[in-house]
Parts: C-alpha cells; structure tokens; sequence
C-alpha cells in the first residue's frame, strides 16, 4: 500500500536533511536530560528544524489552504507536524524561553 503524501513529504524531508535532523535528534536527548545545561544548543538547532519543517508543510499544504480544502489542508498540516512530534517530543518548545 502506498503511503499518504503527508507521509511521502515527510520522508523526503528527513531525507534531504539527514545531517541536520541527526544533529537535532543528539541535541533534543541532551535537552531532554538536562534542560539548563543544553537550552541554547537546542533552540538554536532547533529553529534550524522548525524552518526546514515549516518550509515542508507549506510546500505539502500551499495549493489546498484556498477555497473548499483549506479545513482539510489544517488537519493535513497537523498530521505533518504530528510526524515530527514522534520523533522530536519537544518540538513544540523551540523557541519558548522558560524563566
């Protein structure tokens, strides 16, 4: 059976960027032990990430966020982005400063 095009992007996008999704994987476990220690390594690799995966979801999403699809084109984008979660739990916290 054939895997869904959000799955396909996906896929095409770890493999285009190998280097940089290995680097933030290493950087996320580190994060995940010791947030102090590691919060500037994995925000600013991090961004890195989010912009390749943004730029990714806009390339999967781009033509059907118009018109009658653009509810589907919403649910689309989370099931990519729920593909990234899988692999980086924290993805969400790029960026968020914790006081």
């Amino acid at each position: 059976m054939a895997a869904t095009k959000y799955k396909e992007y996906f896929s095409k996008m770890q493999e285009q960027n190998k280097e940089l999704f290995a680097e933030f994987l290493q950087v996320h476990q580190d994060y995940e032990a010791d947030q102090k220690k590691h919060g500037v390594e994995f925000h600013q690799v991090g961004q890195k990430v989010v912009d390749v995966i943004r730029d990714w979801d806009r390339r999967l999403c781009s033509a059907m966020g118009r018109g009658a699809f653009s509810k589907y084109s919403e649910k689309l984008s989370e099931k990519f982005w729920g593909e990234a979660k899988k692999i980086f739990p924290l993805i969400y916290s790029v960026g968020v400063k914790n006081s």
